[in-house]
């Protein structure tokens, strides 16, 4: 039985973790164990496919004048959003988008029934923490020793090249869950040559259409999971998913140069040790 309160623990968790470089995915399954869901009924499935979509629209609402740049509806050379970004004469465009997110997605799609069948059983998961960490660490010790040449400071000066890498290296989250999709693209980038801004920023950015696309295939599949006496726990849910992505969005962004992926890795080591002893013994 879903009971309301659980609604608003599991849209906090969601939102929360849903763009840190934490893995949501080893969040939700520690949060579910807790909360007494050993094993998660469809319905549930289901909600937090919709808390999903919640997050989509808290950061669909940060980039909002920057997707219509995209999209060729809006074009001004006024400072976007949270003016984590500014337009110039080289500006982001669609293709940029394609090559960040075709990559994952073909690999998601392809691979669809192995990752729901393996991909999120506890063990893959916890290693996913481990490796992911050790990943995002590694990635910014050499970002930091200054063996690579940083070329792009903002989203405006990504190359062509360098947003297809982000895309392959992005292959391994959409293959393996709990290692992270914006921890992967935020390392990606810094090994690319972006700044630790730019890096984010197009993390944040491209997660909007592959989660639309993934979240989208996933609610037709799970139609038939909602039922009328479940609206209010799904609505509290999706409420509360969205406010506090958003609030995690723009505090992340304004806090961007004092946040390391060294201090989220060392979480992510503690929350693999917390999920071994509650969720694999």
């Amino acid at each position: 039985m879903l009971h309301g309160f659980d609604s608003i623990i599991l849209g906090i968790v969601e939102g929360l973790t849903e763009f840190l470089p934490v893995s949501s995915t080893g969040h939700m399954i520690l949060t579910n164990k807790l909360l007494g869901y050993e094993e998660a009924p469809e319905t549930l499935k289901t909600f937090e496919i919709v808390i999903q979509f919640a997050a989509i629209l808290a950061i669909a609402l940060v980039y909002r004048r920057k997707v219509l740049q995209v999209l060729g509806v809006r074009r001004t050379e006024k400072a976007q959003g949270l003016r984590v970004d500014s337009f110039r004469k080289r500006r982001l465009n669609a293709l940029h988008v394609l090559l960040g997110i075709v990559p994952p997605l073909a690999v998601a799609y392809l691979f669809r029934d192995w990752i729901k069948t393996l991909g999120f059983t506890p063990t893959p998961v916890l290693w996913a923490l481990v490796v992911g960490g050790i990943y995002m660490w590694a990635s910014e010790l050499l970002y930091d020793s200054g063996r690579i040449r940083r070329t792009a400071e903002t989203m405006d000066d990504i190359t062509y090249k360098q947003a297809l890498f982000i895309g392959i290296v992005q292959c391994v989250s959409a293959l393996w869950p709990g290692f992270s999709r914006s921890g992967s693209t935020m390392a990606a980038g810094m090994l690319a040559g972006l700044s630790y801004r730019a890096s984010a920023d197009f993390s944040f950015f491209i997660a909007i259409p592959i989660m639309t696309a993934a979240t989208g295939y996933e609610l037709l599949d799970n139609a038939g999971n909602f039922r009328a006496e479940d609206l209010g726990f799904f609505a509290t849910g999706f409420a509360v998913s969205f406010l506090v992505a958003l609030l995690v969005v723009v505090v992340f962004l304004r806090l961007l140069q004092r946040i390391k992926l060294r201090y989220f890795a060392w979480y992510r080591f503690a929350l693999a040790g917390l999920f071994w002893l509650l969720v694999m013994r």
